[in-house]
């Protein structure tokens, strides 16, 4: 019995070579399950993470909205910082907004520079984007609070630069808007058209043509009705001609796949564009059907309101339309890519921070808005005319461009059969 138990205790462990690969396939297969359910959890923080910085960007506005219109009369600290002059006056109102666009541009303009090289999400740089909301807390109350202590000047500098960021971030939404209207055309027009989509894509035209016609008519009524309103009568009819060479050229046999879906969408965009230009003059203007009360309704609260919502979304949607800006969009994902450029996100934040100060102080640095006014004035109204012209520009040429290229190719001098042979 003992000698028994003694020969099973020395005789060696039979392994089959086939049982060594199933073993080995297994935990191959185990790891890699593993490894897709890290990436998965990873991608999913991630584009949580993105709302937690939009909330972030619209508490923001909130704060530069009551630092502008009410923050003199609740706070009564302010005055004893040497920095905000006598009374606080140089941080409240105008001031008091360029520093909280200040502060939120630093924080995202950190996070630009800690994240702008992030491509894989194993990397430490994707968890800092995701994680570390308590630090992230912290570094943002220190920027926010250290913005009230710099002086005057610089922050005048920096309204100046202000200006041109803001510029910049209206750049990167036109491309934005534009590349988003061209993807919509895409997907319901496509080059195989089927009988469904033309049909719908047809509808659809029909619909945002017939938008913007009543919106040029009702523009035309209510701010371009006597002869004195010369110059809302030149922004509609300027608007009128745009819409005309946008669907001429749009329905050109030359241009492929545009048709009249893009081009209807379009000019739904640019007459908004108009209107908005024109709301935007003083509330003194004779002109303006509309103007800005001097007192406060539930309609001047709720118009405001909307617009802060604008200014999030649109920084939102442009900071995560990331593709749009890229020379190659044909490169194939991998697992364990980031879902979306983080660098480019903040880098837009940091532009919207620009972007949202410049709408609360009416790209005026020298004097203060009325209560619950949002981008009103001449020169918000300038500001979004020439964003309109520009959209237009941007979108024709992105349909006459392929056209040109290809007339630069056949006017390019063909190598003779001698040129060929050496």
């Amino acid at each position: 019995m003992n000698g028994s138990a003694e020969a099973t205790r020395t005789r060696p462990l039979q392994i089959s070579p086939g049982d060594l690969e199933a073993a080995h396939l297994d935990e191959l297969i185990m790891e890699i399950e593993q490894r897709s359910l890290y990436y998965y959890q990873e991608k999913n923080k991630s584009l949580r993470a993105r709302y937690t910085y939009g909330t972030i960007f619209l508490i923001i506005n909130l704060c530069a909205w009551f630092i502008r219109d009410y923050a003199q009369k609740a706070l009564a600290l302010l005055p004893y910082v040497s920095s905000c002059g006598p009374e606080g006056s140089r941080c409240f109102h105008t001031l008091g907004v360029l520093r909280v666009s200040l502060g939120c541009f630093i924080f995202y303009f950190v996070m630009f520079l800690s994240t702008w090289n992030t491509m894989k999400l194993h990397e430490a740089q994707n968890s800092w984007h995701s994680d570390n909301w308590i630090f992230k807390f912290f570094l943002l109350v220190i920027v926010m609070v250290a913005s009230f202590f710099i002086p005057q000047l610089y922050i005048q500098i920096y309204g100046e630069i202000a200006r041109v960021g803001a510029g910049i971030f209206l750049g990167l939404q036109l491309v934005s808007v534009i590349e988003f209207i061209t993807w919509w055309n895409n997907y319901w027009m496509p080059q195989n058209q089927s009988k469904q989509s033309c049909s719908f894509g047809l509808v659809m035209s029909i619909v945002f043509y017939i938008g913007s016609v009543c919106g040029i008519a009702v523009m035309y009524y209510f701010y371009g009705a006597s002869t004195a309103c010369g110059l809302n009568i030149f922004f509609i009819s300027w608007t009128v001609i745009l819409l005309i060479v946008m669907m001429v050229i749009s329905l050109h046999s030359k241009v492929k796949n545009r048709g009249l879906l893009s081009s209807g969408i379009m000019a739904s965009y640019i007459v908004f564009l108009c209107w908005s230009a024109i709301r935007s003059e003083p509330s003194h203007t004779k002109c303006n059907a509309h103007t800005q009360n001097s007192h406060t309704d539930w309609t001047t609260i709720l118009s405001f309101l909307i617009a802060i919502g604008a200014i999030v979304m649109a920084t939102f949607s442009t900071g995560i339309d990331s593709e749009s800006f890229r020379f190659r969009k044909d490169e194939a994902k991998e697992e364990d890519d980031i879902p979306y450029s983080y660098g480019f996100f903040h880098l837009v934040f940091s532009l919207g921070a620009m972007y949202f100060a410049m709408l609360f102080i009416s790209w005026n640095l020298s004097h203060s808005t009325e209560k619950w006014s949002i981008d009103v004035g001449w020169t918000s109204t300038w500001v979004k005319i020439v964003n309109e012209w520009f959209a237009a520009a941007i979108y024709l040429w992105k349909l006459i461009a392929p056209i040109v290229r290809q007339h630069r190719v056949h006017e390019q001098p063909q190598p003779t059969a001698a040129e060929v042979h050496r």
